[in-house]
């Protein structure tokens, strides 16, 4: 804050010394340290004894009444969206209708026509079938693997729905045994 006052204040005067040739050379050095001083004086002056910011009852009102007021708006009114709000935008309108061209919606029509007979005799395919049947019987396979993985893991662990809490050495053993074959680590 100081500087920012103290550049303004002394913008005016900052340091432009007229030595050029009014002066003769040997006077320009001792001419310029007594102005290089005076600028020192002035600014540990202001330093020292900074001008007090005293607000008049005018000066109040015209700053702070405003401030008040959008303060006492912002808190109080929920933000809404406006008057545009509900309706709705440029995007429900329609285009424009473009021109028809014969022969690229007959192009288009045989096309279709292609894509859905070859959709069909894929989906019909034998080997298709087989290979969707595997993958079904695979996915269940796996899903029964991980379970399984998880249980020996919970198990050896003693957590989870396979823990091994409350059994004898023994019982663990065994149970862990069994699991382990299940899944073929052993």
């Amino acid at each position: 804050m100081i500087s920012s006052s103290l550049h303004s204040s002394f913008h005016g005067s900052s340091l432009q010394l007229p030595l050029t040739n009014q002066y003769p050379k040997k006077f320009q050095s001792t001419i310029f340290i007594s102005q290089i001083k005076s600028q020192k004086n002035l600014v540990s002056n202001y330093v020292n004894n900074p001008p007090t910011a005293k607000l008049t009852q005018q000066e109040m009102q015209k700053y702070c009444v405003p401030l008040a007021i959008s303060l006492v708006l912002c808190w109080s009114n929920p933000a809404e969206a406006g008057f545009l709000s509900g309706s709705t935008g440029i995007e429900s309108i329609p285009g424009p209708e473009l021109p028809k061209v014969e022969f690229l919606d007959r192009f288009n029509e045989e096309n279709q026509k292609k894509y859905a007979e070859n959709d069909e005799r894929i989906k019909s395919s034998p080997i298709i079938k087989e290979l969707l049947e595997r993958s079904k019987k695979n996915k269940e396979k796996n899903k029964q693997e991980i379970l399984d993985k998880y249980c020996l893991r919970g198990a050896e662990w003693g957590v989870g729905d396979c823990s091994t809490e409350g059994m004898t050495a023994e019982e663990r053993d065994t149970f862990i045994e069994t699991l382990k074959q299940k899944i073929g680590t052993k």
